[in-house]
């Protein structure tokens, strides 16, 4: 048979020779707002250089596909350490994190850069972009990519392909530069046109991406806090002789596992006990504001908090904006009809502020405990009152948002970010992604307190992460101090339980791939025993 039949994701059909490539196919695509990066083939991700040889469903995507996405972050990487060698031969690229809106980069050379220089890479840049470089595919057996990394000496990759049980590994040539990702590259870098660089200092360079949502690049904000608390984990890791996965695993293989994750407890502990100290220094607050996004750790860190304020003569009294939302029928609508769960005014903020002004002035309130399930507020007799010991500690979405508490002074209010930055990484070139971590401690907590299939989780992640866009992270400034939340040895327990619930999605759904890619991206973690995690560790809120 030399003809195979197409069918696209608007339902219409169309026969090709055999063997024709799904770029070809994808040139008929019109009208397209971003360029096509990939082709999901039956449901299954594939890049575009892959044939068609049997009669099959199609649905080609961009940069707003979660999938698109990663590839286009990968593809951008791989320009930007291409244009930077050709400029400057002697120097060493590391992509060491995401943060928010891009990638941070570092370059190794001697002189410090100016942005005269950043400059010139983002000039090189675009003259590989316009070139309409192709990103060259090769599929080579494990050991032949095992020995070309040895060869080049990126000794971590070298021992990562080892530890994978992929028995034939695909790495990507542009140009005279061969690297290994963990997804597939576009066609060629003509498709990577939406990016920005600015430069931080210190030889780093943020590599901004475009939005998910949009496809457009947006505005680069700048958190020094987020930056200095990851290279203080980096530091970290450094004195433990464990900057990468490849060493992470020989931890584990040698039996020296426990011993490191005994002591990324107590660094975990020591950054809330500092953040303790330093508001018993401030002897004017009253009032703790905690805000972080899904599956950052907010309830753990918040209770070790009060334990260490306790120690320190406080009596912290918990609240948890949650308990003050609106009745059902009163929560605000988006612009889908739907329930607006997220937004400020989804919190009964009269209600909120009265109590918490009437508690300052000391007088005894009743708190209110929202009823989830029939959608109303309920007063059961919870009545607190505050003593000259007593300080608050608010937990929720819009803590750091002013509009929470406009009547509370600033001087009376601290602010905490809480988000894990995990700061090891795969290799030189790979990091480990902060929203995927997030999302496979929520879907493990989700299957073991409600239940909750994988699809479902994966389905409401990208409502979730719209609400953490629009209600924390353009009020991440405002935080006094931000805590990491994540442990670097963490994603080696979490692999053991998301494994097989990851594997538990079926083909046939929406959330197969995103499921698979998860999976993927734990391929190289050796696993670790839960029975090594202590009961009061933070990992304990998600896996039990």
């Amino acid at each position: 048979m030399n003809e195979i039949r197409i069918t696209f994701k608007d339902g219409k059909e169309k026969k090709y020779p055999k063997g024709t490539t799904y770029f070809e196919i994808s040139k008929e695509i019109k009208n397209t707002k971003d360029a096509i990066l990939g082709v999901k083939i039956n449901n299954e991700i594939s890049s575009l250089d892959s044939k068609a040889l049997s009669d099959a469903k199609v649905e080609f995507f961009g940069v707003t596909d979660l999938a698109g996405y990663k590839m286009y972050q990968s593809a951008l990487k791989f320009i930007f350490e291409v244009a930077v060698k050709e400029l400057f031969p002697e120097s060493e690229i590391h992509f060491l994190h995401s943060v928010p809106k891009g990638i941070l980069s570092e370059i190794m050379i001697p002189e410090n850069f100016t942005n005269e220089e950043v400059k010139q890479i983002k000039g090189k840049m675009a003259e590989i972009i316009s070139s309409k470089e192709i990103f060259l595919k090769y599929n080579l057996l494990k050991k032949d990519a095992y020995n070309y990394f040895v060869s080049v000496k990126e000794f971590e990759k070298a021992k990562n392909i080892q530890n994978i049980n992929n028995e034939v590994v695909t790495l990507y040539k542009m140009r005279d530069k061969i690297n290994y990702y963990y997804n597939f590259l576009p066609h060629d870098t003509g498709a990577i046109t939406k990016y920005d660089l600015v430069y931080i200092g210190k030889n780093r360079i943020i590599l901004v991406c475009p939005n998910l949502k949009t496809g457009e690049v947006p505005d680069y904000v700048h958190y020094d806090n987020i930056i200095d608390n990851f290279f203080l984990g980096k530091k970290w890791l450094r004195l433990m002789n464990t900057p990468y996965l490849s060493d992470m695993n020989d931890l584990i293989s040698h039996n020296k596992i426990k011993e490191f994750m005994e002591a990324n407890e107590l660094i975990f502990n020591e950054s809330i006990l500092n953040v303790a100290n330093e508001i018993v220094s401030k002897r004017e607050v009253k009032v703790i504001l905690i805000a972080g996004p899904s599956s950052s750790g907010k309830t753990t860190t918040t209770k070790r908090l009060s334990t260490y304020l306790k120690a320190k003569g406080f009596d912290p009294l918990p609240l948890s904006t949650d308990d003050f939302f609106v009745d059902r029928e009163d929560t605000p609508k988006d612009e889908d009809g739907e329930f607006d769960f997220e937004c400020l005014q989804a919190i009964d903020l009269e209600l909120f502020n009265k109590t918490l002004v009437n508690l300052l002035k000391g007088e005894e309130q009743e708190i209110p405990e929202y009823n989830f399930v029939a959608g109303k507020k309920e007063f059961n007799n919870k009545k607190v009152k505050l003593n000259k010991n007593s300080i608050l500690l608010i937990e929720g979405l819009h803590s750091l948002n002013d509009d929470l508490v406009p009547y509370i002074k600033d001087e009376n209010k601290f602010k905490i970010y809480l988000s894990p930055f995990i700061p090891l990484n795969i290799d030189r070139h790979n990091y480990i992604s902060t929203l995927d971590m997030r999302l496979l401690r929520r879907i493990i907590r989700d299957n073991r307190t409600r239940g909750k299939a994988v699809d479902e989780t994966i389905k409401e992640w990208q409502i979730v992460r719209s609400g953490e866009e629009k209600y924390i992270f353009p009020y991440i400034h405002q935080a006094d101090v931000i805590i990491n939340t994540a442990l670097s040895y963490e994603l080696g327990v979490l692999k053991i339980y998301a494994e097989p619930l990851l594997y538990s999605v079926n083909i046939n759904s929406p959330y197969y791939e995103e499921a698979r890619r998860l999976l993927n991206s734990l391929n190289g973690f050796y696993p670790i025993s839960s029975e090594y995690v202590k009961d009061d560790s933070i990992l304990r809120e998600f896996i039990g």
